[in-house]
């Protein structure tokens, strides 16, 4: 072992790792990099931000800037011939119909394997050091949260070494940049995801791939920039991720650095400010830290349902995010003992304490018998019912009395023919509402309901996931990023892009929940035979 608590393995491949450009797409190429998403060259917004240059790109500025006021001068075509648009890899994949619905995702890892050697020189993808798996579709990036869900399947799979190889990844990320990005792009570096990094290492350790204790470095590392400026709140202030409360307990919200459009998402984000009354600069945040949430975008942030830039998710305090970091404090105090520092680890159960006393405070509903985000710029409850309120029982952090008032409360208003529904909202045209369901919030909703002996709830959410999932397997050979929780319904909607396919996140869901109930008629579809 080293001074950094990392096998000596990891810094021999961290000194092999090619270094990155610095600069995200709008700061490297400025107005040609406005004209090109403003115009839409692409279709898709994240197209152009995953280009690689062809030249230096302070070559091809300088290029544009030359060329750019000629006579008949051609964008699409300057782009093309500077720019290396991204080429999903070729691959003969195609579903098997012999094969089953485990087996189908089985054969899909390798597809949505990416090597270090693969990374682009000069372009927005972070370099790592080891392999990785990307969502898939229009993802083909390492994601945050969504790589925790991958892992699952991964574990079921046998994959331990790319199990091995994430976890160093996301080790090297926070070393390098102090906490994990969106994904591994310049452009995701301002913000973040719901901190999950604690839950792998459980999972790591569980599975004898590595020792928790390893991580305890990175682990407080990622604590310190999620927390960073607390300490120098008064009530009522607030500083990047931190909101210290009338009472003076400190809580959560999501954030990003930065408070431009989203380069990935440029024009969308353009517009959506153009709609609202409130200065463009507090949208473009507010859009960025909706992002960061990984619900982007749902009725939970918005202040009218119907409209997208009435967005305001920094003046909220999500209950997902305050019980994730509740666990990542017990974490640190767990480990913290392991490696016999007492004083730390004391220091963590206090700060875990301190944390779940000010959930119960202003995030817990008796009334309704839910856990609710809270405004802290309004000083109350958010009225909107989610399944973000299963995260306590998930982190182990509610008491059986309100477990049972959760569970009854999804019962009655969050369980869907086709699973666990995300919100009761169903017009706002935002993906993270009704009627979509995410295979991620499955997981945390069955196993947080098994924490607390709900095993009949948690299995009546795992059937009906596995039947929403198997229909649309057998209908159309593929797993999909998000589905309608209604039997036989078409598509997923809403959002800011197509459906996407793939799909990293429910294929390691959907792996573990088809090897917990093997009697599921899932276990037995098939690619283009209904059998349902």
């Amino acid at each position: 072992m080293n001074g950094s608590g990392l096998p000596d393995p990891f810094e021999k491949h961290v000194a092999a790792v090619s270094p990155a450009d610095p600069l995200t797409p709008a700061d490297r190429y400025q107005e040609l990099f406005v004209e090109v998403q403003m115009n839409r060259v692409f279709a898709d917004s994240k197209t152009f931000v995953d280009c690689a240059p062809r030249l230096h790109p302070e070559r091809i500025l300088e290029a544009y800037r030359s060329r750019c006021r000629l006579p008949g001068f051609d964008l699409a075509a300057f782009v093309a011939e500077h720019f290396r648009r991204y080429e999903i890899p070729p691959s003969d994949f195609v579903a098997d119909p012999d094969c089953t619905l485990a087996q189908h995702i089985d054969r899909l890892w390798p597809v949505l394997t990416r090597r270090p050697q693969e990374h682009p020189p000069r372009s927005s993808l972070l370099p790592l050091p080891h392999d990785y798996v990307v969502p898939g579709g229009r993802f083909i990036e390492q994601y945050y949260w969504d790589a925790y869900f991958i892992m699952l399947g991964l574990d079921q799979s046998g994959q331990s070494h790319l199990l091995r190889s994430m976890a160093d990844n996301f080790a090297y990320l926070i070393d390098t940049y102090g906490h994990v990005p969106n994904g591994n792009r310049t452009y995701y570096l301002s913000r973040s995801q719901p901190p999950v990094f604690a839950l792998m290492i459980d999972l790591f350790e569980e599975k004898s791939i590595c020792r928790a204790s390893d991580y305890l470095p990175q682990l407080r590392k990622e604590y310190a920039f999620w927390m960073d400026g607390a300490d120098c709140l008064r009530p009522g202030e607030c500083h990047r991720r931190c909101v210290r409360l009338a009472g003076g307990e400190v809580l959560n919200r999501y954030w990003d650095d930065r408070d431009t459009p989203r380069e990935e998402s440029y024009l969308e984000d353009v517009l959506t400010a153009r709609e609202s009354d409130r200065p463009v600069h507090d949208v473009y945040r507010d859009l960025r830290a909706g992002a960061e949430s990984g619900w982007d975008y749902s009725s939970r942030w918005l202040g009218d349902h119907s409209r997208l830039s009435s967005i305001r998710t920094t003046a909220i305090l999500p209950v997902d995010l305050n019980s994730l970091l509740f666990r990542l404090e017990r974490q640190i105090a767990l480990l913290s003992q392991v490696w016999g520092d007492a004083a730390c680890a004391e220091e963590y159960r206090i700060r875990a304490e301190a944390r779940r006393m000010a959930i119960d405070r202003y995030l817990w509903s008796e009334s309704a018998g839910a856990y609710l985000d809270y405004d802290w710029q309004l000083e109350r409850q958010r009225g909107d019912l989610t399944a973000a309120m299963l995260t306590p029982l998930f982190v182990r952090l509610a008491g059986p009395q309100q477990a049972r008032r959760v569970a009854d409360t999804v019962r009655g208003r969050l369980l869907a023919p086709g699973g666990l529904a995300t919100t009761e909202v169903g017009d706002s045209g935002q993906q993270w509402d009704r009627p979509n369901g995410w295979a991620p919030l499955q997981w945390i909703g069955i196993r947080g309901l098994e924490e607390y002996g709900q095993t009949e709830l948690a299995g009546e959410i795992r059937r009906r996931w596995l039947r929403t999932v198997g229909e649309l397997f057998e209908r159309e050979n593929k797993l999909v990023e998000k589905y309608v929780l209604r039997p036989g319904a078409g598509h997923a909607g809403g959002g800011e892009y197509p459906l996407q396919d793939g799909f990293g996140w429910t294929n390691g869901v959907t792996l573990k929940l088809l090897q917990e109930d093997p009697q599921h008629a899932a276990n037995r579809c098939r690619a283009g035979r209904l059998g349902f």
